[in-house]
């Protein structure tokens, strides 16, 4: 509990240093946060809803690990983990139970664009994490304008705010290397942005090397006075390989290796584990402003995938095309000084078509066909979303979609044991109430009640058991929440509290069988309590040595645990959720000096969670230190930013992502212990 005692201790010291600051003029305040994922700017403080705004400087001074691990488990309430470089799980106020990896339950954007397919996964880790300039994250179910979700959503913005060609490379530990150039540029009323990033390494762990090329365009006209439209898109080229897991005896003693063979089954070295995922993504925007009051906007965009899997029992192959289309209105009146409104009513559709056969694994080749299967999904919502603001005090939402999925089986030509059927899930409505109060300039006051609905995904309905699931049900679930937003004047200081009961009904939940295949099952349900505080403070902005000292904390208090939930004879009902920490805290500070030279820590503190659902194995607690120093040289017109960092600067022996419920006791994937960056970046 150290880290809690820490960020209560910092916030007393807050209180007293600010409380004895000169008065200044609240009615002004600096660099105010926006937060822009609803459909106009509104400042973070009275958003009624869970917001969390990260913007490209603090990408930047995260971007040790290359990564968005550090950056993302900095935010309270949500956690990502890595099981290996590339395999990445995301999960935002919930348990990981639905992901043996990749990202679900959760609705991701990609420049206002779906990139969470209409079978309900997202390929995040086909994204070079410096091409994203910003990030917000909506915690809780929010189905006001995304639709199906019951964690939250993602919105990912690869465009910069300032004109730049940029050149970096950097080389760390495990033949770790990497190397992006950017261009982005404004001619009157074009602009534009290219990006290419490759990055590759050995990895800490057999079987775990990593490599990626993307490269990611923005094209932007404005056409009129009213009118825009933009082009963006990537192409992605990902392959890492995938040591397995490792049982406890083997973590301990020789973390590094891969997942060994055993009487009946093959090691992960033997069979070339690994994933090849060449994905191309793009879409067309289109925004026209007809006067004040009224915008519309639509979009289209696709996402091609070709995607290899060879895994231990087998080697999958799969061709994924999506479509997705989404349009809205927006209109906005203020009636007088107290009172203004904003209206927003459309839709977005999907439609998922996979192509996926399984093969026998001979050591890394093709085999027999062991199954074949054709799965169309479709997903569709329409949205209808009121604000108003009274006094700029009292903000309220009152918002609901209606959102439509179903799916198809077809046989392929290979296949040998033809699966036909389809699935049409009823109609589920997601309505929000949330409302904020400002009691005084400083101090906001809101809550939030909002309904969850989450579809099976692809990979859940015909899971690595190459079985087609007809009997899962959707998630479902109601959210109550309830917050408390304080700034000092001039925004020195922020503290956001929240504390939320998140009942969800019917949660999908893994199992894995002895062949170390997937299958998933409906638990009963689960009740989901939590508290999460996040701080950010500027204790010192300018004096005679230090520029800036900026220290930050988030924590999170999770009493997660299983309701009504038996499997054959067991009961797992009051059991704690399995790997879902009840504690856990990052720490970090951020001191720019007189001299430009500057430094990043960031301390995170993990708890011990459960690994199975019986709550009777159990990953340990551990301590993460991540540093890094940068030193930016001014060359005429040029930039010249030098920079080293530091991994796991206690040398931890420790699990960053874990295998629940795994068959053998195989639960352990390990992190890697302490290693070096360096890198090199160049600006015109």
């Amino acid at each position: 509990m150290k880290p809690l005692l820490f960020f209560i201790f910092l916030v007393f010291n807050y209180f007293f240093v600010f409380s004895q600051e000169q008065k200044l003029d609240t009615a002004k305040v600096l660099n105010e946060v926006k937060v822009k994922a609803y459909l106009s700017e509104q400042t973070l403080i009275s958003t009624p809803s869970s917001a969390v705004v990260i913007n490209q400087n603090q990408l930047s001074k995260n971007n040790i690990t290359q990564s968005l691990l550090p950056v993302l488990n900095g935010i309270a309430g949500v956690k990502m983990e890595e099981r290996s470089p590339g395999s990445y799980r995301i999960s935002i106020r919930g348990s990981l139970l639905r992901s043996p990896f990749g990202v679900r339950n959760l609705k991701v954007y990609y420049d206002d664009m779906p990139l969470t397919d209409a079978g309900g996964n997202t390929y995040i880790n086909l994204i070079d994490q410096n091409a994203i300039k910003n990030m917000e994250i909506l915690k809780g179910p929010d189905g006001s304008l995304f639709g199906a979700n019951s964690g939250g959503v993602i919105l990912l913005n690869s465009n910069s705010q300032s004109e730049q060609i940029s050149a970096s490379g950097g080389y760390g530990g495990y033949n770790f290397w990497r190397q992006n150039a950017e261009i982005r540029q404004v001619k009157k009323n074009y602009e534009y942005n290219i990006y290419q990033g490759y990055q590759a390494s050995d990895g800490y762990r057999e079987q775990s090397a990593f490599n990626r090329f993307f490269f990611n365009t923005s094209q932007n006209l404005k056409y009129s006075s009213k009118g825009s439209i933009k082009f963006s898109g990537f192409v992605s080229n990902l392959h890492y390989e995938t040591p397995g897991g490792l049982n406890l005896t083997q973590f301990n003693n020789n973390p590094q290796q891969a997942r060994q063979a055993t009487a009946t089954l093959p090691s992960s070295t033997t069979q070339q584990a690994g994933i090849f995922n060449k994905s191309l993504f793009g879409g067309l925007r289109h925004q026209y402003q007809f006067n004040k009051q009224w915008q519309h906007v639509v979009s289209v965009s696709g996402l091609t995938t070709l995607f290899r899997n060879p895994f231990i029992t087998n080697y999958e192959l799969r061709n994924e095309n999506s479509l997705a289309f989404r349009t809205y209105l927006v209109y906005q009146k203020q009636l007088n000084e107290d009172f203004k409104y904003q209206w927003n009513f459309g839709g977005e559709f999907q439609n998922t078509k996979s192509n996926i056969v399984n093969y026998k694994n001979n050591k890394g080749e093709k085999g027999n066909v062991l199954s074949a299967d054709r799965i169309e999904n479709q997903s569709y919502f329409v949205f209808s979303r009121l604000t108003f603001s009274y006094k700029q005090k009292l903000n309220a939402e009152v918002s609901s979609s209606i959102n439509f999925a179903n799916y198809s089986f077809k046989p392929l030509p290979e296949s040998i044991n033809p699966v036909l059927g389809a699935q049409k899930l009823d109609p589920q409505w997601m309505p929000k109430l949330a409302l904020s109060y400002l009691i005084n300039q400083n101090f906001v006051a809101r809550g939030i009640i909002s309904r969850g609905f989450s579809a099976p995904t692809t990979s859940e309905i015909r899971a690595s058991d190459a079985v087609i699931n007809q009997n899962l049900n959707p998630e479902t679930g109601w959210n109550y929440e309830i917050g408390l937003r304080w700034r000092t004047p001039f925004e020195r200081v922020f503290i956001d509290l929240n504390a939320f009961n998140y009942r969800l009904n019917n949660a999908i939940v893994r199992r894995v069988n002895a062949n170390d295949q997937d299958n998933f099952i409906n638990a009963g349900g689960t009740n989901q309590r939590g508290i999460e505080a996040q701080l950010n403070a500027d204790i010192i902005k300018s004096n005679n040595y230090i520029k800036l000292l900026n220290l930050s904390s988030g924590i999170t208090l999770s009493d997660f645990k299983f309701k009504d939930y038996k499997v054959a004879n067991t009961d797992y009902s009051g059991n704690r959720l399995t790997g879902v920490p009840q504690f856990s805290a990052t720490n970090s500070a951020n001191i720019i000096l007189k001299n430009n030279i500057e430094a990043f820590f960031q301390y995170q503190y993990v708890g011990k969670s459960s690994l199975n659902d019986a709550e009777t194995v159990f990953a340990g607690a551990y301590h993460l230190v991540i540093g890094k120093l940068s030193y930016p040289i001014k060359i005429k017109s040029r930039l010249l930013n030098i920079s080293a960092g530091v991994d796991n600067l206690l040398n931890q022996t420790y699990s960053l992502g874990n295998d629940i419920n795994a068959f053998g006791g195989r639960y352990f994937n390990a992190a890697a212990k302490r290693n070096y960056f360096v890198g090199l970046q160049i600006k015109i």
